[in-house]
């Protein structure tokens, strides 16, 4: 397993969570857009636009060089405007991307596991997301205690109750 370090997202990693969510849209290489078209999506691209914003909260994994291999952080949207995985207001939907290459080698663990205490400090109650069926995450997400509350269209809703 490669070494990496988690530390908290600041108002600094726009680009990395940028950088993330595209990675996060594209996990299928088959289905995989280029960059500008994912971040063109207004649907997608708003996860990330004027990051950090108040309420906004994440967390950032780098390699031994200080480098980001990954990242996983958290929104709250308005009921008038939910995001994919919306489940009410005052529940932070998160989004997760990870480097291929890092991949199945726990980073993506640790990053939920760690925003899932960053949220229960924050006093959250729960954390929402939405996974495309097929996605690999799904396993992962449903291994780290999140639950389908919704499916429709080609994706899932999941809630985890953070402890």
């Amino acid at each position: 397993m490669n070494a990496f370090r988690i530390r908290p997202a600041t108002g600094e990693d726009a680009r990395v969570l940028t950088d993330m969510l595209v990675e996060a849209a594209n996990w299928d290489p088959v289905r995989a857009r280029p960059r500008l078209s994912v971040l063109e999506d207004r649907a997608v691209a708003r996860y990330v636009a004027g990051w950090q914003r108040p309420g906004d909260f994440g967390c950032v994994a780098e390699d031994a060089h200080g480098l980001p291999v990954g990242a996983c952080w958290a929104r709250l949207f308005p009921a008038n405007a939910p995001g994919y995985g919306f489940v009410a207001v005052g529940v932070p939907e998160l989004t997760l991307g990870v480097y291929p290459y890092w991949r199945a080698q726990g980073a993506g663990r640790a990053l939920l596991r760690e925003l899932a205490r960053t949220a229960a400090a924050r006093g959250h109650a729960r954390l929402s997301l939405s996974v495309a069926h097929g996605n690999f995450a799904h396993r992962l997400y449903q291994s780290e205690g999140y639950v389908t509350v919704a499916s429709q269209g080609g994706s899932e809703t999941m809630v985890l109750t953070v402890r």
